[in-house]
């Protein structure tokens, strides 16, 4: 036990808590700020959306495409149970949101290895890919 408290002492060591931020519950959205960042948020539509084992595969394959090394943050997701409305769409089957430091960091993400292997070996999967980039 001694060992582990002296690890994570160490591990934390210099960190402040402003370096937390957006890592922590009681973060507003005032506080945590983006600058300069690039969102690519992909939303896929799987050919057979009932299919649980395409799905796990495109998820594992995504998890797989967190690795590329320009990626800051990343969030693989599922529609929510939210409320039917018309600005709501529930219709995909898996989305992808992945954060980038700088618009060069997300166009060396789209022609690095990992990228193009996930692509080449999970495009039969889906019928429908819309992508939503944003930066400040």
């Amino acid at each position: 036990m001694q060992k582990r408290r002296s690890f994570l002492k160490k591990a934390i060591a210099g960190v402040t808590l402003s370096a937390l931020l957006p890592f922590t519950k009681s973060a507003t959205a005032g506080e945590v700020k983006l600058k300069d960042a690039l969102v690519h948020h992909v939303f896929f539509w799987l050919k057979e959306p009932a299919n649980e084992a395409h799905k796990k595969q495109l998820v594992e394959a995504l998890n797989k495409l967190t690795k590329v090394k320009t990626i800051k943050l990343s969030h693989i997701g599922f529609p929510a149970s939210t409320e039917d409305r018309d600005v709501v769409d529930h219709s995909y089957s898996v989305s992808y949101m992945a954060l980038f430091d700088s618009q060069a960091d997300q166009d060396s993400y789209q022609v690095d290895p990992i990228h193009l292997k996930f692509v080449e070996e999970n495009q039969h999967l889906w019928n429908k890919v819309v992508v939503y980039d944003s930066i400040d």
